[in-house]
């Protein structure tokens, strides 16, 4: 028997607390997984990135975000192989010399996001982007991504950075996004540099009662599964191809501990695509009313709430609600409530495992049964037979080439 080799000290140097690098170490994982690389991984146990000593850390190669300069500089000093990962530049000579580089295209990010919110009829647009900081630059370049794209249309582009976000200083972090967003022309497309900023935005239309989407459309980009969660309207949001990167940056340094020079490789990854929710799903509402009681319906909907409560909310009669709703939306109040239930177990049944009883009451229906018979006489098919139907859909288009 031969005997075992001991594996390689591999360090991965990411503040895993964010969505973009959870994912880039999900791709690392995936490639371990896939190939007999034998890799001994060392991270802090809190998954912050701690640069201080690194120099003098034992071990055979690195994989880092280069986002944060402070880890760029730090490791110019390392004899170690590095593969760094970040993101894109206009400016090539931005980007880390003598060393492997894997980056996430953001000019793609935000075109991707911008075209999707032409492609739902709205002529405006504005970015909410991040103040100018040292480790803020990737912000800054799909600010100057969006700038230039609006450009090129003939459009004038609209740019709120706001301000850092803080307990301390949230406050009035709101109050001045709430004013810039109630002076904005409407309705407008809105593109968040990530996830987070287009969280806060949503929070700030909801406590300024602007409508989401007819008044405001929002997108973010990364995709990231808690920010969703801490949300009751549902975003449309960028997909980074970080799980790519992942996988990119580790094939790269495998290669590299086989003693193969990737010096001068510089990878450009493209986003993986782009999740569309109400946020963006706009629709040219001209009463007022009905935006009011759709807003509310997106935020209270799978809460059991009733039609009068919608109109008590609205400050109007039922029959004036209904009135609005028909000429409008050709629907009653009740059809756009169940609508919105309807939807949310959709989403449920297609992306989780849970069970339907428990589908059912989180979507605001009495009963498993009730659930069932909307399902039958809806789609003339069960909750199971959907599931199952959308599904062998994904499975299929996933394996089309």
């Amino acid at each position: 028997m031969e005997p075992r080799q001991t594996p390689l000290r591999i360090a991965l140097l990411f503040n895993a607390n964010k969505s973009y690098d959870r994912h880039v170490f999900a791709g690392i994982g995936q490639y371990l997984g896939s190939t007999r690389v034998d890799w001994d991984l060392f991270l802090e146990e809190d998954f912050r990135c701690r640069v201080q000593g690194i120099e003098r850390w034992r071990g055979d190669g690195i994989i880092a975000d280069f986002d944060d300069p402070t880890v760029a500089e730090a490791l110019t000093r390392t004899a170690l192989p590095v593969v760094g990962v970040g993101g894109s530049y206009r400016d090539a000579t931005l980007y880390p010399q003598g060393m492997p580089y894997v980056a996430t295209d953001n000019a793609k990010l935000v075109r991707l996001g911008y075209t999707h919110l032409i492609d739902q009829g709205l002529e405006r647009f504005a970015f909410y982007g991040m103040p100018p900081a040292p480790d803020h630059r990737w912000a800054l370049e799909r600010e100057a991504a969006f700038v230039e794209l609006l450009q090129a249309d003939g459009r004038e582009p609209i740019i709120y950075r706001g301000r850092p976000t803080s307990a301390g200083g949230w406050d009035v972090a709101v109050e001045h996004l709430v004013a810039w967003l109630e002076a904005l022309p409407k309705p407008i497309g809105i593109l968040c540099v990530t996830d987070a900023r287009a969280r806060q935005l949503i929070q700030a239309c909801l406590l300024a009662g602007i409508a989401i989407p007819e008044q405001v459309a929002v997108v973010g980009i990364d995709n990231d599964a808690l920010a969703r969660m801490l949300m009751r309207i549902p975003l449309t949001s960028v997909i980074q191809g970080t799980e790519e990167m992942g996988r990119t940056a580790a094939h790269l340094l495998h290669q590299m501990l086989r003693g193969i020079d990737h010096s001068a490789t510089r990878i450009v990854v493209p986003p993986a695509g782009i999740n569309v929710q109400a946020s963006s799903r706009h629709q040219p509402v001209r009463s007022a009313h009905v935006m009011r009681a759709r807003l509310y319906i997106r935020q209270y909907g799978c809460l059991g709430i009733k039609v009068e409560q919608v109109a008590e909310h609205v400050g109007v009669s039922r029959t004036v609600l209904e009135e609005h709703f028909r000429r409008e939306l050709k629907q009653t109040v009740h059809q756009a409530l169940l609508q919105h239930k309807l939807e949310s177990a959709r989403e449920l049944l297609v992306k989780t495992d849970l069970p339907l009883a428990e589908i059912a009451v989180r979507c605001g229906f009495t009963s498993l049964p009730y659930l069932y018979a909307v399902f039958r006489r809806e789609y003339d098919m069960t909750p199971r037979e959907f599931q199952a139907e959308a599904r062998r859909r994904d499975a299929v288009q996933t394996a089309t080439p």
